[in-house]
């Protein structure tokens, strides 16, 4: 494995060059240009990313030295410390936690001693080659070696290292949160027969306490597997989407000018101009009225008109494994992969879909002749854009939009033509100048975003859609 420090300090000497200096010589960023500072910002996760590097080779040494076996020749108690991590938490300023991480990811990214004294491979050679040249980071590579660790018994030595070569490549430019999606998703594929039991943990666990504290608030916590969750959590988030989007109907009603974007948008009535004076709420204060609201419905309240566009649980599993009963499914909205006997059982709820895509029943492109996209022409682009093609946010939270506009553009209502965008991504792609490329066709097809240049001169295209965030083996 290279030694990180030659790019390291390359990467260093970049930002010295391009942090900004006022008339004194000091150096101040406020005021930097747009695009200076998300120069100098790319420039210093690449250098956090190689001294993760670093940190990870010394933190594993560190430890190796600091064996249990070594007794008071340990390095750590040489230097007063207990074991190798409080001296590497204390003198990096880290959580024991991040600590432990970094001697994983040192351990498993380092080449290794025999005992004949000759030096072997990394445990995972995939992911120390990409640490090494600052594409992922220590938590990054921690969270990939650690399910990894997880599977490699079950799967197999090959099956695992085709799935670190894929995961280690597809980790850079993905958050932490977005990274352990797709995890989920690996390890369902690699270890089909640990989907069930992690399935029967997790809902052996689930759990809601009610109570009173002292201020007269009753408190609700809830622990919910997800199969119990889905429908708790479309519903919520279906209840809040169309009140936020009834919220901005309204204030696009009394805006000079207002009134849509022209690409076919959604329709219906929007609030009342007395709604804008209603004290603002919070998402979390808007959620708690929305279970409040599915309660009184309970106990047989009529008089409220409760709205659930987008509020369907869907589970989608392929034909071969719900036959077989062997693999996984998942459930929109839901990062957390289930059994296909769950599936078999969710299925058979009301209000719950198993999806069945470009079925004869459903006509999935309409060209010129509808404005609007089908629920059928969603849960296609569901399958192929797995929510929002741009941030990855649910479907619920998502919305089918012409790529090419529907009036400005004459784009038709077909399945080529549409894209799932949620509202601040949708506004961000046509207010700020950016391009969609679809290539290929069907759920397979790939999506791009492809920038303006004021963002990136060369244009580089983006990957979005389902392949960015979910698993792909092949």
């Amino acid at each position: 494995m290279a030694l990180p420090l030659d790019d390291l300090a390359t990467a260093v000497q970049a930002l010295v060059g391009l942090w900004p200096r006022g008339a004194d010589g000091a150096g101040v960023i406020e005021g930097t240009a747009s695009g200076d500072l998300i120069a100098i910002n790319a420039v210093i996760g690449t250098a956090r990313r190689l001294l993760d590097a670093a940190a990870s080779q010394v933190a594993a040494e560190v430890a190796r030295q600091s064996r249990p076996e070594l007794g008071r020749d340990s390095l750590a108690k040489k230097q007063g410390f207990r074991n190798a991590t409080t001296l590497l938490s204390a003198t990096l300023g880290t959580t024991g936690g991040d600590a432990a991480r970094l001697v994983q990811v040192g351990n498993a990214t380092a080449p290794r001693m025999l005992l004949t004294g000759e030096t072997a491979p990394a445990k995972y050679p995939h992911v120390a080659t990409e640490i090494a040249a600052g594409r992922i980071g220590a938590a990054a590579a921690s969270a990939i070696i650690a399910m990894l660790d997880r599977v490699v018994m079950r799967a197999g030595i090959a099956a695992v290292d085709h799935a670190e070569q894929a995961l280690a490549t597809q980790a850079a430019g993905l958050t932490l949160d977005q990274l352990a999606k797709v995890l989920a998703r690996a390890e369902a594929y690699l270890d089909p027969d640990g989907v069930q039991p992690r399935e029967d943990e997790l809902r052996s666990q689930r759990s809601l306490h009610i109570r009173r504290d002292r201020d007269g608030m009753i408190v609700l916590t809830a622990k919910l597997d997800p199969e119990h969750a889905a429908p708790v959590k479309n519903v919520i988030e279906a209840m809040v989407t169309a009140e936020l989007q009834a919220q901005r109907d309204a204030v696009a009603c009394v805006s000079p000018g207002g009134g849509g974007d022209g690409d076919g948008g959604g329709d219906g009535n929007a609030p009342v101009a007395a709604d804008l004076e209603s004290p603002r709420r919070s998402i979390a204060q808007m959620q708690a009225d929305a279970l409040v609201r599915v309660c009184e419905h309970l106990l047989g309240c009529d008089h409220r008109d409760t709205p659930l566009p987008g509020a369907t649980v869907v589970v989608r599993v392929s034909l071969d494994d719900l036959r077989s009963g062997t693999g996984h499914a998942t459930i929109d909205g839901i990062d957390t992969p289930i059994c296909i006997g769950t599936a078999r059982r969710m299925a058979a709820d009301a209000g719950v879909i198993p999806l069945v895509l470009g079925g004869d029943s459903d006509i999935l492109d309409w060209g010129r002749q509808k404005r609007l996209f089908t629920a059928a022409q969603k849960r296609a682009l569901v399958e192929r854009d797995g929510g929002c093609a741009h941030c990855g946010a649910p479907p619920g939270m998502a919305k089918v939009h012409h790529i090419r506009w529907w009036k400005r553009d004459a784009g038709p209502t077909d399945l080529r033509n549409g894209i799932l965008l949620c509202d601040a991504c949708h506004h961000l792609i046509h207010d700020d100048g950016w391009e969609i490329r679809i290539d290929g066709t069907g759920v397979e097809a790939r999506v791009w975003f492809i920038p303006p240049p004021y963002l990136d001169p060369l244009q580089r295209p983006r990957l979005g859609g389902r392949r960015r965030f979910d698993y792909i083996a092949a």
